[in-house]
């Protein structure tokens, strides 16, 4: 329930649950800071109440609507765009009508550890901030970055799932029938594409063997041939629209919308710790242990440089390595108790 305010020409705005308040006057609204019962917030109000306000033109919305119009962020990806924007639209909403000139680093740690039970929305708000105060350096507004240096949280591991999770997953959705769930695990661990990637498949794009991908990352344009298991699967798939994972008729399911499914179940069988970025890793590590080269690795995985590829290598090399070991040890004291 909002409560009201004594002060005339407040008026509260709810948004997402949360309530902001605005003075409004002559058709014009400003957004008030703070909690009502804020000094901040009564300064605020008096000022404007007596008409002796201050202008601001260095303000957190002069700035973010300054950023939109830079050749670096119209040249975003559609996709990075929209992320982007999410974060910037709740700083937006927060802190339209203050100064950014004022933002200090302990503002920029208290934005992240406001949404710290989430810890890629607390990133993404310090990689805005900084992504602004850069913007801000360079219409001279600021002399240095409040958000650089400022350590980021961590959450979920971009590690290969386990065995035992992939079994999990993969039976609690085929015992309580989430067909797109399910899709989406058999399309990112058969493929070893980024979730982004996989929610743009189209039936079009699967010829029985193969699989036609545009790499929104890297815009690498890669034909991935299925491994029999997905395959096979694809071929069971009833469709329902244009897209693998769709929608509708015309539309996919939107990638959130999938991250948002698939941890549901990650919760039902205590995987949360494990991404849904995790599965492209497994893909590539399974691939390490059978023996392939990098390059055979890399022509699945899509991956520009060979970097990560040998990480994977790396890991299947140990595990390999470890047995190999541990074998002469067990056969070595059976000798020496013979």
């Amino acid at each position: 329930m909002v409560r009201k305010q004594n002060k005339p020409f407040t008026v509260p705005v709810v948004r997402n649950g949360k309530t902001y308040w605005y003075f409004r006057r002559g058709g014009k609204y400003v957004r008030l800071p703070g909690d009502p019962d804020s000094q901040e917030f009564d300064a605020a109000y008096w000022e404007l109440r007596s008409g002796k306000a201050r202008t601001v033109k260095t303000t957190f919305e002069a700035l973010i609507q300054s950023y939109y119009q830079t050749p670096r962020f119209k040249k975003l990806k559609p996709s990075t765009k929209a992320e982007y924007r999410r974060t910037l639209e709740l700083i937006r909403a927060k802190n339209g009508s203050k100064d950014f000139t004022k933002l200090r680093r302990r503002d920029v740690i208290a934005a992240r550890d406001a949404h710290a039970d989430k810890w890629r929305k607390a990133n993404a708000m310090v990689e805005q901030l900084s992504i602004l105060a850069g913007h801000a350096i360079e219409l001279e507004w600021i002399a240095t970055n409040p958000a650089s240096g400022v350590e980021k949280l961590t959450g979920g591991e971009y590690e290969p799932w386990p065995e035992e999770k992939l079994q999990a997953f993969e039976r609690f959705c085929t015992s309580n029938d989430l067909k797109t769930e399910l899709l989406a695990f058999y399309l990112c661990t058969g493929t070893g594409q980024r979730i982004g990637d996989v929610v743009k498949m189209e039936w079009s794009d699967f010829d029985g063997e193969y699989m036609q991908v545009t790499q929104e990352k890297t815009g690498s344009r890669i034909w991935i041939y299925c491994p029999k298991r997905l395959r096979d699967f694809l071929s069971s798939t009833p469709k329902r629209g244009k897209h693998l994972l769709a929608k509708n008729l015309t539309q996919p399911v939107s990638k959130r919308r999938v991250q948002e499914m698939v941890m549901r179940v990650r919760k039902e069988i205590d995987a949360v710790d494990y991404v849904i970025h995790g599965w492209r890793y497994t893909a590539a590590v399974e691939l390490a242990e059978a023996g392939c080269s990098d390059s055979e690795i890399q022509a699945v995985t899509g991956h520009k440089t060979l970097k990560m590829v040998q990480k994977y290598r790396s890991q299947a090399r140990q595990k390999v390595m470890s047995k190999s070991a541990q074998s002469r040890r067990d056969s070595n004291s059976s000798k020496n108790k013979a």
